[in-house]
């Protein structure tokens, strides 16, 4: 059995990313964000919504834990994709404040995306439930 202590930086990573999705995931339950998005013209937004809470937490509890981290990088990737177009429309803030705001809050979510697209790709890695159960997926 090798020692690699830099082993553990997988899971540190992976709940750290992670964690946005969880924290933020309880709030797609509420009325203001739900009449938020509303306002944003997401349709069926009081579906559409915890849904894509639901999403997110699920998304997140497996990226973290290395539960079928695949499955929930590409609940997470499903989540961000409408939500960085349809809440993070910078080009229509007339306000520069609220434009530079939305861009930078786009661009993070950009980058959030090439995360759960990378652990799409590559899995949970090593101290996770899937090394353990011997999954790949």
């Amino acid at each position: 059995m090798t020692r690699d202590p830099l082993k553990y930086i997988v899971p540190i990573g992976r709940v750290l990313f992670a964690l946005v999705f969880l924290v933020a995931a309880p709030g797609h339950f509420t009325a203001e964000t739900i009449d938020q998005a509303a306002g944003h013209g997401v349709p069926l937004a009081t579906v559409a919504v915890p849904l894509s809470g639901l999403m997110s937490a699920l998304g997140g509890l497996g990226v973290a834990l290395g539960y079928r981290a695949r499955l929930g990088a590409w609940l997470i990737v499903l989540f961000l994709v409408p939500v960085t177009f349809m809440m993070h429309d910078f080009w229509a803030a007339t306000d520069p404040a609220a434009a530079q705001l939305q861009r930078i809050m786009f661009m993070k979510n950009l980058s959030m995306l090439g995360g759960a697209l990378l652990i799409a790709y590559h899995g949970a890695g090593p101290i996770s439930l899937d090394a353990r159960a011997g999954r790949d997926d």
